[in-house]
């Protein structure tokens, strides 16, 4: 089969590899689509390699077929041959197949196609952990999620809409906000016009205090925003595009009893990674097929094409998800 390498000098290239070798209570699936996450660009530089045991090449997420079944996952699973699934990985989703055990794999919902469906493993089992299970998020919540027009905040945003939560997101410029209004955020802040710390403040002030905030930039407003944060706050640091570090005033932490959680799903064990998986399809796959929480495609490439799409992540003008198509007949 062929797969996405990375070339020493960081290209990347569509060449041969060895076809997967199933092991227990893995499936094949046929790959028709692998969305593309910013994991991907980390591992691409060397600053985030894949969990021992799975391929070297990148890709996180997927749609597919299931073509060949192991016998423990016959017996141990409802999945058969024929089954349209989409899957999240722990790598190797920029290929034609892959290996995948089957605690892994979820239905893909009525009315999504393969191309939607690529984008959601990843970004919505992200989105629901940090939500629910580090968040703690209720109806009535306030969520400050940075970097709305991100394939992440794509699915953030009108998951927890879905759920009852108020929704404060950032982006960079006037233009970026009005290409993310479908999204129906409740406050966007264009950060060229105004600082995150004083929309808060203004929240706080108007009885809308922050509860959550899912944090992929960090940097120093990280400390400035804790004096306008609710008691009991979760700050959820999930990535620091903006900067390593800030500074923060521990009495302002311990007397509002904030939580400051650092949370990456790829270092999650497998059992904690398919009771998500699990919960997705219980909880969130029927408001995806009702139109409550659908995927934002910001752009479709093929396979070949890998480099150009990682290029438009790096750019971080994407508003949504980029997918590569691996068939193709695929279309959204």
């Amino acid at each position: 089969m062929k797969a996405i390498l990375v070339n020493d000098d960081k290209s990347l290239r569509w060449d041969d590899v060895p076809n997967p070798v199933l092991e227990e209570g893995e499936v094949l699936v046929e790959i028709h689509a692998a969305a593309l996450n910013r994991a991907d660009l980390m591992q691409r530089a060397g600053e985030y390699p894949p969990p021992p045991g799975c391929p070297e090449w990148p890709g996180l997420e997927i749609a597919g077929v299931i073509k060949e079944m192991s016998p423990e996952a016959v017996t141990e699973s409802g999945w058969k041959v024929g089954d349209k699934v989409c899957a999240l990985l722990g790598g190797g989703g920029y290929a034609e197949f892959v290996a995948v055990h089957h605690s892994m794999l979820m239905p893909i919902p009525n009315g999504i196609s393969m191309i939607e469906a690529a984008a959601l493993p990843e970004a919505f089992a992200t989105a629901y952990l940090n939500l629910f299970i580090e968040g703690g998020a209720k109806k009535g919540d306030t969520l400050l999620m940075h970097a709305g027009a991100s394939g992440l905040a794509s699915v953030i945003i009108p998951m927890a809409k879905a759920f009852g939560l108020r929704v404060i997101t950032s982006v960079l410029s006037a233009d970026i906000a009005k290409s993310i209004s479908h999204l129906n955020a409740d406050v966007v802040v264009d950060t060229s016009t105004e600082s995150i710390t004083d929309v808060l403040k203004r929240e706080a002030d108007n009885g809308h205090p922050l509860n959550i905030a899912i944090d992929c930039l960090g940097s120093e407003k990280v400390g400035e925003c804790f004096p306008y944060v609710a008691y009991g706050c979760r700050w959820i640091m999930i990535a620091t595009l903006a900067g390593d570090k800030t500074d923060v005033n521990l009495r302002t932490m311990y007397m509002k009893n904030i939580r400051l959680i650092g949370s990456t799903l790829r270092s999650k064990p497998p059992t904690v990674k398919a009771e998500i998986l699990s919960s997705l399809v219980k909880e969130v796959w029927p408001k995806v097929e009702s139109g409550e929480v659908r995927p934002t495609i910001y752009a479709t490439l093929p396979i070949t094409k890998a480099e150009e799409a990682h290029a438009l992540l790096e750019k971080g003008e994407s508003v949504g998800k980029v997918v590569l198509t691996v068939k193709e007949n695929e279309s959204v």
